[in-house]
């Protein structure tokens, strides 16, 4: 059994305990505050139900390192909705901090039903994701359930940690690589890491095993987040459906950026000057190439795609679940340009 097969019977379950855990603001008084979480999370909008769920990775990679250790991965369902919820609450504040109007090819929360209520309804998935995690306390011992819990606070706190660099960052004179791997350290790598030691946590109830499940995920997500940087600047929209455009236009400061504005001196006073136009976009690509930034970055993204097959080895997930592992590590790390 792969990948595709184990996804398959894994996600409607996954799904089935997400809305379990929304239901949780299901009442008379809070019925349009519920709707507010069931648009953000794919499962209504102008499209129909279920028209964007999103990939649901995270919990994914958390349900898959339990099933590498044990087979009753339904016991881990509420910590992996907890961890996919965690995700959703940081996607609804990002949303409204990066003032993107939208999120998943539909309005973002706070452009369809405005800021003060996306904050709130981001405020109250932040609190049922934990809570989601304490469920996990009727299948297992109370001090594993501390144990995971404290695991997914740390990724909060983790997760705030990057996007406040990320925001910091943004066209701020005198950054360099070395600034960029504690930002997607915690925006990026903190959540899919935390999922895959909770998930081998609970199934081997091993910390020295979950912590090299936890190395794997970490490298995985750091060489995604680099591959994502590259995409989002030369990338071919119409294979991976993200813009080539969109991370210059929106300031972001990605692996090859911060590489070239202190290699690339046109660049870089283009750069810390104004945002960016649309029709600037070729030429500063063209200069960001110039400067050596697409063949460091490719370079790099090799070396963590190297470094998390490496680590996924050492970790030995074993069975149906540990194949997977590796399909799914060689999935996400393998989009072209």
């Amino acid at each position: 059994m792969g990948l595709m097969q184990l996804s398959d019977s894994m996600l409607p379950q996954l799904e089935a305990e997400l809305a379990r855990q929304v239901a949780r603001l299901e009442g008379v008084h809070t019925q349009a505050m519920h709707e507010m979480l069931t648009y953000h999370m794919g499962w209504s909008g102008a499209d129909g139900p279920q028209a964007s769920p999103g990939k649901r990775i995270r919990p994914l990679l958390l349900l898959l390192a339990y099933a590498a250790h044990r087979e009753d991965w339904m016991l881990a369902l509420p910590a992996a909705a907890a961890v996919e919820i965690v995700h959703n609450f940081s996607l609804v504040h990002d949303d409204i901090q990066d003032n993107s109007p939208t999120r998943r090819g539909k309005p973002a929360l706070w452009a369809k039903y405005g800021t003060p209520m996306a904050i709130n309804a981001g405020d109250a998935l932040f609190t049922i994701a934990h809570l989601a995690i304490l469920d996990v306390g009727k299948s297992f011992s109370a001090n594993l359930v501390l144990r995971c819990a404290a695991i997914l606070q740390q990724a909060c706190l983790d997760l705030t940690r990057g996007q406040f660099m990320d925001l910091a960052y943004q066209r701020r004179g005198g950054l360099g690589v070395e600034d960029y791997w504690p930002m997607i350290e915690g925006k990026t790598a903190a959540l899919l890491a935390s999922g895959a030691q909770v998930g081998a946590l609970l199934g081997s109830e091993d910390v020295a095993s979950a912590g090299r499940f936890r190395e794997f995920a970490r490298l995985l997500g750091l060489a995604f987040q680099v591959q994502d940087d590259i995409l989002g600047i030369w990338g071919d929209e119409a294979r991976t459906g993200k813009s080539a455009a969109s991370d210059l236009l929106e300031g972001k400061s990605s692996l090859p950026v911060l590489y070239a504005l202190n290699r690339e001196p046109r660049f870089a006073k283009r750069w810390l000057a104004a945002p960016v136009k649309p029709d600037e976009v070729p030429a500063l690509a063209d200069l960001l190439k110039q400067a050596g930034a697409y063949d460091y970055a490719t370079q790099e993204c090799a070396r963590l795609t190297d470094e998390a097959l490496a680590a996924l080895k050492e970790a030995n997930p074993r069975g149906d679940a540990g194949q997977a592992l590796s399909e799914l590590a060689r999935q996400l790390l393998g989009r072209r340009q």
